[in-house]
């Protein structure tokens, strides 16, 4: 009887050290997201509640899932044109991520609107638009949305990475990102990450510009599968509340970074649309534009979101 007793006391005293545990995780969880929401309390999306038409993404098949990652500088406009275009895409089965971007200057048929480029749909009918433009020029179904503002990036990448992203800067960079990166290789933080990513102006135009934003998602992926992410995880999201606006559903946020923790060895696949002699430079009604051969970019971006091993990734 004595035994018994003493059996029951230990599951009570367990019972009562696993509750409390939780309850400090909830309570370090909520602490933490405050603090996330005080450094980002200018976010253009603080608000509750999505301002764009209800997204019809189809439900993710397979264990696979499509992000489109849209990333916007409005500069105090409600709706601009996407600065950035990518479809973000997860295997949860065997962790591997991918990253397919797809340039601004793409020149393709928007429904109900005819010819534009591709960075246009955002601003006239938001990422439900842009959904249904890349299903009817691509056939491939998006499953989620992520509308990212630039003003949060640079706060994002900063709890992140605290100690930076070292990347190799090619020549001097200057024009049109309001600081100067000098040539060699750099640590970067925040804002100057910012300033890499989004200059443009050098021989390769748009085309290094995606290179960049592709290697810098690659590292920022690298840091956030480490433990320290993990632990200051709610913190990030709280940062990232207000400059996002996105359907991605808290499980699915969970599932996505459990998977990158576990294939964070996996290196990040990438592609570019359009690919290599697919498209020539012409100029239009709107501007000067990337005219494609629609079939051939349309099979190399479904083949690589459906591939296990891209051989078709990295493309130039």
């Amino acid at each position: 009887m004595k035994r018994r007793r003493t059996k029951i006391k230990w599951k009570r005293i367990l019972f009562l050290l696993v509750t409390l545990t939780a309850l400090m995780v909830v309570l370090y969880s909520i602490y933490q997201y405050k603090q996330g929401l005080s450094v980002a309390s200018d976010g253009m999306y603080k608000d509750d509640g999505t301002t764009f038409d209800p997204f019809q993404g189809a439900d993710p098949q397979f264990g696979e899932i499509n992000i489109l990652l849209i990333g916007t500088d409005t500069r105090g406009e409600d709706v601009g044109n996407s600065d950035t275009l990518m479809i973000a895409h997860y295997n949860q089965n065997t962790h591997d991520f991918k990253i397919a971007s797809i340039m601004r200057d793409t020149y393709v048929d928007i429904p109900d609107h005819g010819k534009h480029k591709i960075n246009a749909a955002f601003a006239l009918g938001g990422p439900e638009l842009l959904r249904n433009t890349i299903k009817q020029n691509f056939d491939v179904d998006i499953n989620y949305y992520a509308v990212v503002d630039f003003d949060g990036f640079s706060k994002i990448v900063d709890i992140i990475a605290p100690d930076g992203i070292e990347v190799e800067i090619p020549y001097e960079m200057s024009y049109g990102i309001d600081m100067t990166l000098h040539p060699g290789k750099q640590t970067l933080h925040g804002k100057e990450l910012l300033g890499y990513v989004r200059f443009r102006h050098d021989r390769l135009s748009d085309f290094g510009r995606v290179a960049r934003q592709q290697e810098v998602v690659s590292k920022v992926k690298e840091q956030a599968a480490t433990m320290q992410s993990v632990v200051n995880l709610p913190k990030i999201l709280g940062v990232a509340d207000p400059y996002i606006d996105t359907n991605v559903d808290l499980k699915t946020m969970l599932a996505i970074g459990k998977g990158l923790i576990a294939g964070k060895s996996n290196q990040m696949e990438s592609l570019r649309i359009p690919v290599k002699d697919s498209y020539v430079n012409e100029r239009v009604n709107v501007g000067d534009v990337l005219k494609i051969d629609y079939e051939k970019n349309k099979q190399a971006l479904k083949e690589f979101l459906s591939q296990d091993n891209g051989s078709l990734a990295n493309q130039e």
